[in-house]
């Protein structure tokens, strides 16, 4: 038995994978067909599994069956399983010498980093047969099934991508980049748009805009916050795609800097000017990038992770998952030293345990949001082997793929549904890619008929409130109507008792201001959405639809 590096096919850029492999007579000893379009990726139904848990047991094949031309076990959608002589056979052989099996943990233990979460290693028969009493492994990927959902929701963010009239948003390009099936000439399309929309602010050096690391490390003004997130967003998809354009050295010094203002945010405030979540992107951003970070940044974010202030709810789960990406991108690649990369490494295991400790019944972590967050961080650490919490996480996300219907949300999930974190785009390797995906557009929703009476009250529980409830009244509104469309009929119905107001963001309308009370990051305060008695909603207020006769409360909350 020996080691055979290949190339796996994957989002279209190819990434090293060990295989071990058994040459023997008659068996081609490269894996694979040179006729081959798409290898390693065939239906699932037609290519059943051998001893894998949630895979079906392979029967044997009579002699005189045709032979399907490659059947990885265990792959996930794309073209099945052809009929015609396979070039894995020995000749005169009614079974597959070889066949191929997923199984990352392995594969993370025998060469760790494991650089695509959908490692492969090529066994002896023999041997595959043994395993399930050895190997206690499981797949981490979406239960079998699940394909078909998966790729429908990819070709609806794939036609909102196509809308003109939308802005671009880099982690929409991220999600169609971390993918297993492609539309390369829309993703080319909306990446130029991306690149339109980022030349502007970053399209010149900072030493040309009048700007200089003293500046950072000095300024004083709080007056425009940096935008560490979206660039940290564009940089990431930048490297995803196929061939990377480069060079990246003006945004990758401008993401330094904005880092360098939220670090001065963080020494002056104790915290970052934007937030932990998008200083976290920023680090995860240049470590992916291969940029090293200063070590007072990254103790900046061990500290605030060992001292539980990274945020609230579901917010806490982002944020934490993106931190622990960072770190174990640092560990990884090997940016930091021996001590530090311990610390590093336990901090991130750490987080992934807290992940699974904080999984409601119901599977969701955080909330229905936050959950691929905790995915990507399972998926990253390999902790989707042995972890539960990851397939129940992975079977929650499935049964509510119906709260995903924005782009930001789709993007949000995706990655996780193919398989993905943020983490594998540090060792893609760009080759052919299958342009199997069509885009498809949005169905208008049906009209719903007759009305709705929802109960809105808004609650202020902090010390300096003049009152706990501020608001209280019952308001009628059109059977299909959302949180916003309650908000929006209350400010009709009594303009000079209720005003409220939002902020645009990729993710949706966010909350700020009711009743003059603005929630200011800051401040540390933020409106919380609960369903009564005191239950947090799990969509926003564009997205969640009240029932009839449900009280809805607006909370202003610290964190």
């Amino acid at each position: 038995m020996g080691i055979l590096v290949s190339k796996g096919a994957g989002f279209g850029r190819a990434s090293t994978r060990v295989y071990f492999r058994a040459v023997s007579a008659g068996v081609d000893p490269s894996g694979g067909s040179s006729g081959q379009a798409v290898p390693g990726r065939v239906s699932r139904a037609g290519c059943p599994g051998l001893g894998v848990p949630g895979c079906p047991g392979l029967p044997p094949l009579p002699s005189a069956a045709p032979q399907p031309k490659f059947c990885p076990v265990c792959a996930d959608s794309a073209p099945a399983c052809g009929n015609g002589p396979s070039p894995h056979l020995p000749v005169l052989s009614p079974l597959p010498a070889r066949l191929v099996l997923p199984l990352p943990g392995l594969c993370r233990a025998l060469s760790p980093p494991c650089p695509l979460s959908r490692s492969r290693m090529e066994l002896p028969l023999v041997l595959l047969l043994l395993l399930p009493a050895v190997l206690p492994a499981r797949c981490c990927e979406p239960p079998e099934g699940s394909a078909g959902a998966v790729r429908a929701l990819s070709a609806r963010l794939l036609g909102l991508a196509g809308d003109p009239a939308r802005d671009p948003d880099p982690a929409v390009y991220l999600a169609l980049r971390l993918a297993r099936e492609h539309d390369p000439r829309l993703e080319q399309r909306y990446l130029e748009r991306l690149q339109d929309t980022f030349q502007q602010p970053y399209g010149r050096s900072l030493q040309a805009r009048g700007h200089s690391r003293w500046d950072a490390e000095h300024s004083t003004s709080a007056a425009e916050p940096p935008r560490t997130g979206r660039l940290a967003l564009y940089l990431l998809g930048l490297q995803a795609t196929c061939p990377p354009p480069s060079p990246h050295r003006s945004l990758v010094t401008w993401l330094k800097y904005h880092l360098e203002e939220d670090w001065t945010g963080s020494r002056r405030h104790g915290h970052p000017l934007t937030s932990y979540y998008q200083y976290g992107l920023g680090v995860l951003a240049l470590c992916v990038h291969h940029k090293r970070v200063r070590e007072e940044v990254i103790r900046r974010l061990l500290a605030a992770q060992h001292h539980g202030r990274l945020g609230h709810g579901g917010n806490a789960v982002d944020t934490e998952a993106v931190v622990a990406l960072a770190f174990t991108c640092l560990e990884r690649r090997k940016l930091v030293g021996t001590e530090l990369a311990a610390e590093l490494r336990a901090a991130a295991h750490g987080a992934s345990r807290s992940m699974a400790e904080a999984q409601g019944p119901d599977g969701i972590i955080g909330n229905i949001y936050s959950t691929p967050w905790a995915l990507q961080v399972f998926l990253a650490t390999g902790a989707c082997q042995t972890e539960p919490a990851f397939v129940q996480a992975m079977a929650a996300l499935l049964e509510n793929l119906e709260a995903f219907g924005t782009a930001a949300t789709m993007a949000q999930v995706l990655p996780v549904l193919h398989g993905y974190s943020y983490l594998d785009i540090a060792s893609m390797h760009c080759q052919e890619e299958p342009d199997t995906l069509t885009p498809l557009d949005m169905e208008p929703l049906a009209e719903v008929p007759g009305n709705k009476t929802v109960q809105l009250v808004v609650e202020c529980p902090l010390p300096w409130c003049y009152d706990l409830q501020l608001y209280d009244r019952p308001v009628l509104v059109p059977a299909a109507a959302s949180l916003l469309g309650v908000l929006q009929a209350a400010a009709a119905l009594e303009p000079r008792e209720f005003r409220f107001h939002t902020q645009d963001t990729p993710q949706g309308p966010f909350l700020t201001e009711v009743l003059g009370l603005e929630a200011r990051q800051e401040k540390r305060n933020y409106w919380q959405l609960l369903t009564a008695p005191n239950t947090p909603l799990q969509m926003g207020i564009a997205d969640y639809k009240p029932k009839d006769g449900e009280t809805l409360i607006l909370r202003l909350s610290e964190w």
